[in-house]
């Protein structure tokens, strides 16, 4: 799980891209031992009043990395990062409309 989430190559570049796109001050997850453990370190050097897109952000995109892997592995969709971080701002876009962001 914390390969999928965390480490493996195409979840870094999507976590780099959002984060990115967000100008979060944190670094993408790495080598944290765990997503809870890269939130804390996250949260901790992120101004209050972005805390809260962190803590969406944190919660979206680990969901929808696994919801790319399931399409990958049971319905032969093919792997994409930038498909992956376009999905990932039209949901932020509709969390923020319902004003969950």
């Amino acid at each position: 799980m914390d390969h999928l989430l965390l480490r493996c190559p195409f979840s870094r570049q999507v976590w780099h891209d959002i984060i990115a796109w967000l100008s979060m001050p944190c670094t993408p997850p790495s080598y944290e031992p765990s997503l809870l453990d890269w939130w804390h370190t996250a949260r901790q050097g992120t101004p209050q009043s972005m805390r809260k897109g962190l803590a969406s952000m944190a919660l979206l995109t680990p969901r929808m990395i696994w919801k790319n892997r399931n399409s990958c592995v049971f319905e032969g969709a093919l792997p994409s990062a930038q498909d992956l971080v376009v999905k990932i701002k039209e949901e932020a876009s509709l969390w923020a409309k319902a004003r969950a962001a």
